[in-house]
């Protein structure tokens, strides 16, 4: 399918790996150029040769942290004129409900909701004047069923979904298309984490730990990058028009929900 958005240009943040590479991956496939983000310059820059190299789109890199006004500051910069944005961070810790003091929350209120709406707020206004934009929020499958140990995450996520809502039918009638993307498990780093967390927690082999959480998703194993990139570059298509203000999972069936 010809996703209409070659020539497009979209900034991907948390993108040197995991699934926001994986979004920034099937962006470019599609023929859009990319403003790429991440902390870690050396995993950034490669990861952007790489995609330059498959692809032959334009690639610009920021080093920068997202949660900060500084990394915002200069994302933004960089990012002026993007029709596609993509908004990513990884997820605030694990732990039990009495862990986190305030510090802890603000911290994930900045990185997981804060931040977003930053970027929101700063890149819709020239999608609007141009009458065309794509917004995809990286959420969790938690605000749709909450995971007791990611507290800090059910809690900024959850925010950031509420603003999305209001926001999303606002602007939708000036051409920009505003969704959230919520993963279940993927074959990530992050879940790495949680699997080695967990093993530690419940004395088991992480190997142990990692089968019986695939046994427990309909689709029989983790996600991949690829699976969730290609749902991102759908709903950044010209063909995701008339999809306003969803909270859409990709969890494999894990979410337990009728509707």
């Amino acid at each position: 399918m010809d996703l209409g958005i070659a020539g497009k240009r979209a900034l991907v943040c948390a993108s040197s790996r995991g699934l926001g590479l994986g979004c920034a991956e099937a962006l470019a496939a599609a023929g859009v150029d990319l403003v790429m983000n991440a902390r870690g310059a050396e995993a950034l820059n490669a990861a952007a040769q790489a995609i330059r190299d498959r692809h032959g789109v334009k690639v610009d890199t920021v080093a920068a942290d997202i949660a900060s006004a500084d990394g915002q500051a200069q994302v933004i910069a960089a990012a002026q004129g993007v029709d596609i944005l993509v908004t990513n961070a990884g997820g605030p810790p694990p732990g039990l409900w009495s862990d986190w003091d305030r510090d802890d929350f603000i911290a994930a209120l900045d990185a997981n909701m804060l931040a977003p709406i930053a970027l929101m707020r700063a890149l819709m206004p020239g999608m609007i004047e141009r009458g065309w934009g794509r917004v995809v929020n990286i959420t969790s499958q938690s605000v749709r069923a909450p995971i007791a140990v990611l507290g800090l995450s059910n809690s900024a996520r959850t925010g950031l979904t509420g603003y999305v809502a209001g926001t999303a039918r606002q602007v939708a009638g000036q051409g920009v298309i505003v969704n959230n993307l919520l993963p279940g498990i993927h074959d990530t780093d992050r879940a790495t984490a949680l699997d080695e967390t967990a093993s530690k927690a419940e004395g088991r082999d992480k190997a142990e730990v990692r089968a019986a959480r695939e046994a427990s998703i309909p689709a029989g194993r983790y996600g991949t990058a690829q699976d969730f990139g290609a749902t991102c570059a759908f709903l950044c298509s010209v063909h995701a028009g008339y999809i306003v203000g969803q909270n859409i999972l990709i969890d494999g069936g894990a979410t337990n929900l009728t509707m």
